[in-house]
């Protein structure tokens, strides 16, 4: 079997494409499988090019080493065969985005939003990083088996890594992933359809920053139904009101940076969902009276006015109680000679 660099063993082929030959191999000094891609000449560049788009793709993996982003791919090493960069990445199990659309048809418009919204937040770190994509395909997005969205094709990064004005136009690379969008979704109808219009820069306001794109992609992958962007009441109108847990921009003026942002916390069937009531301050909820303590605090009351009637009723029954006794006690001291009621009858001795 073939060896790179004396320590990568080529096993098969995992895809080929214009710009090289992606292999499964063996990782000689880990003893992990990775997956290697070799760098092709594109057919018809002039021999004496080939050198300098080689370099460059060098230099475009070893800036994408530099990005550590779960939706994009994790490059392990950069080496040379016969003047030509090997590019070792991990080795991430599923299907590309292509060949699930051919097994199995287009996605769920809430499946495609998360699709599209990994694949954005990917393709934005690499941005930052200095690599833009220049162009998402199906075939550049893996379906990880553990549910990772991971972009991979970064093959045709821009000569100079050196910042975001360097690369594609960033608006071509919202603009690619609208058609990606389009050709995966299964109904455009929806809030994602409004979402793709406006990447691709047919919504009524034009198009759209990939910060907001990200955020809309999300709140539709959460199955929030408030109006996207373009639309009267789009995000950024107000306050977020849905309270589906995904994210959403705006807020309202004041509001802590981000804040509008973060995923709503997660909360036990056991907890109030109802809406608050009408005029009640913001980000309060209404909460329902509270009967229990009501009840119980007038049985007691009535039980403490019913005790003391009693009490005053027994005591003042008549004259008969002994001196000091309490109300309605009869004394067990017995009476001395010729001792009276006050009735005027003998008293009588208590046995």
């Amino acid at each position: 079997m073939t060896v790179i660099a004396g320590r990568y063993r080529l096993l098969d082929v995992l895809a080929e494409g214009a710009t090289g030959t992606v292999w499964r191999a063996l990782d000689g000094a880990s003893g992990h499988e990775v997956a290697l891609k070799e760098s092709r000449v594109p057919p018809g560049l002039p021999a004496d090019e080939a050198p300098a788009l080689h370099a460059r793709r060098e230099r475009g993996a070893r800036a994408l080493a530099r990005v550590s982003h779960p939706s994009v791919v994790r490059v392990l090493d950069v080496v040379a065969e016969d003047g030509r960069p090997w590019v070792a990445t991990e080795l991430a199990r599923g299907l590309t985005l292509a060949e699930t659309l051919e097994a199995g048809g287009s996605l769920p418009a809430r499946e495609a939003a998360r699709v599209g919204a990994d694949v954005l937040a990917g393709l934005r770190a690499a941005r930052e990083a200095g690599v833009p994509h220049r162009g998402v395909e199906p075939e550049d997005v893996l379906l990880g088996n553990d549910g990772r969205v991971v972009v991979t094709g970064f093959g045709d990064a821009p000569e100079e890594a050196a910042g975001p004005k360097d690369g594609a136009d960033p608006a071509a690379e919202l603009r690619s992933l609208g058609r990606l969008l389009e050709a995966a979704a299964d109904d455009r109808s929806g809030p994602l359809g409004a979402v793709i219009d406006a990447l691709l820069g047919e919504g009524p306001e034009g198009p759209v920053t990939a910060d907001r794109a990200e955020r809309e992609l999300r709140r539709v992958a959460g199955g929030s139904t408030r109006t996207p962007p373009g639309g009267t009441g789009a995000v950024g109108d107000g306050a977020r009101a849905d309270g589906d847990g995904s994210r959403a921009g705006g807020g309202a003026p004041g509001a802590t940076p981000g804040a509008a942002d973060a995923p709503a916390p997660h909360r036990s069937a056991g907890e109030d969902d109802a809406a608050p009531a009408p005029g009640a301050p913001p980000g309060r909820k209404h909460k329902a009276p509270r009967r229990v303590p009501v009840l119980v605090a007038g049985v007691v009351g009535a039980l403490l006015i019913a005790g003391a009637l009693v009490y005053h009723a027994v005591r003042d029954d008549g004259p008969g109680a002994g001196p000091g006794a309490p109300g309605g006690v009869t004394s067990t001291v017995p009476a001395g000679s010729g001792a009276t009621g006050a009735d005027g009858v003998p008293a009588t001795p208590r046995s």
